[in-house]
């Protein structure tokens, strides 16, 4: 490499991050990553691990003893569930509403269950009266499985009736609350929801990289009543529960320590904020960037009662190049909005509202740059 093109230490522009994750990080988690490193094994981070698992209960307001952040992004928490509760020739319900749907079809595949897949349009939630009508045409369903919160299309499911309807069957849950956690009313114990995983870099503003998991005690009595071992090594409960003990720490994987010190505090602020706060904060900004919206000529992808107040499914008008609009918001204003996925591409922007950016400021950021870009 010669001197002209030598690397330098590399420095990141400054943005306003309002698409679907990540999200803007509190400058509190941000100094929590620079504290110092101590060993993964040190009595005062499993102290600390135990606190992350208080506070996570808190966060998905049950009592479930198995809760924790997996060390992986929210896509290997979706595997975490599956690989432990699907075994071979398994029964599970998926509802497809979305591309996070889809990819719940391809994790049962993998388990080498069957997939029984319902499908409604996306923009729509999930239809109970399907998954109703799937559970009594396939005796001996294991899961169902859904999305909360489809994050290609803006949509959040009723979690309660669906899981209502599950265990009148006798079939476990299994929710993906991704984009929901800490944004949108989200009860593990009072809806009966038996496995569900999260991610960090949504509604929680921490850093990518980590995925909250709880796992009721009927879904931990299934785990263990496994006939065959679980595909993953990596993602085994019963090798994963000792690590996460604090009476019996054993040695499974090195934590990742220092995004483990940014979540405890984004937990912290969760905390000191309250969660219910929290859902009425995300409401609160959602109806406020709605209205400037509407003044804009803008409308949303999903009905008024089925939208996400921290994912905004936009509409892109017609003639309008919705690429360029993001390429201008990104380049003139460092404002990040995001595009649609699959069938949705180039036809909504996905406007984000989650955790530290769901704030007066960034809505009017936003509705200004956007004003400017689409010459009103």
């Amino acid at each position: 490499m010669t001197k002209s093109a030598a690397i330098h230490s590399f420095e990141p522009p400054r943005r306003t991050l309002m698409g679907p994750g990540p999200s803007d990080i509190h400058p509190r988690v941000l100094a929590a990553l620079a504290r110092p490193i101590i060993g993964h094994l040190d009595p005062a981070f499993v102290e600390m691990m135990e606190e992350l698992k208080s506070l996570l209960r808190l966060a998905f307001l049950t009592q479930n003893e198995l809760t924790f952040p997996v060390s992986g992004p929210g896509s290997v928490g979706m595997e975490t569930c599956f690989v432990n509760l699907v075994e071979p020739g398994d029964k599970v319900i998926v509802c497809v509403n979305g591309l996070f749907g889809t990819r719940m079809v391809d994790n049962v595949r993998r388990c080498r269950g069957e997939p029984i897949v319902i499908e409604d349009a996306w923009g729509e939630p999930v239809d109970p009266n399907k998954v109703e009508d799937a559970l009594k045409h396939h005796p001996g369903v294991k899961v169902v499985a859904f999305v909360h919160a489809e994050t290609s299309t803006g949509v959040v499911s009723d979690a309660k009736t669906l899981a209502e309807i599950a265990k009148r069957q006798g079939a476990l849950t299994l929710v993906d609350a991704v984009t929901s956690l800490g944004g949108s009313e989200l009860r593990v114990d009072d809806w009966g929801l038996d496995a569900v995983y999260s991610g960090s870099q949504k509604c929680l503003s921490c850093v990518p990289g980590l995925s909250p998991v709880t796992f009721s005690p009927l879904a931990v009595e299934s785990v263990k009543k496994r006939k065959h071992p679980g595909q993953s090594w990596f993602m085994d409960l019963t090798l994963v529960l000792g690590y996460w003990s604090a009476g019996r720490r054993t040695y499974h994987h090195t934590a990742p320590i220092n995004a483990l010190y940014a979540l405890h505090e984004a937990l912290v602020l969760l905390a000191e904020e309250g969660v219910e706060q929290s859902w009425q904060r995300h409401r609160a900004m959602h109806e406020r960037l709605k209205a400037g919206l509407e003044r804009l000529g803008l409308d949303f992808l999903p009905a008024a009662p089925y939208r996400l107040p921290q994912l905004n499914a936009v509409r892109v008008p017609a003639g309008v190049d919705e690429a360029e609009v993001r390429r201008r918001l990104l380049t003139e204003y460092d404002l990040e909005i995001g595009a649609g996925m699959g069938q949705l591409a180039g036809k909504i922007w996905r406007i984000g509202l989650m955790g530290y950016g769901a704030r007066t400021e960034n809505v009017e950021r936003c509705l200004s740059a956007l004003a400017a870009v689409l010459g009103h």
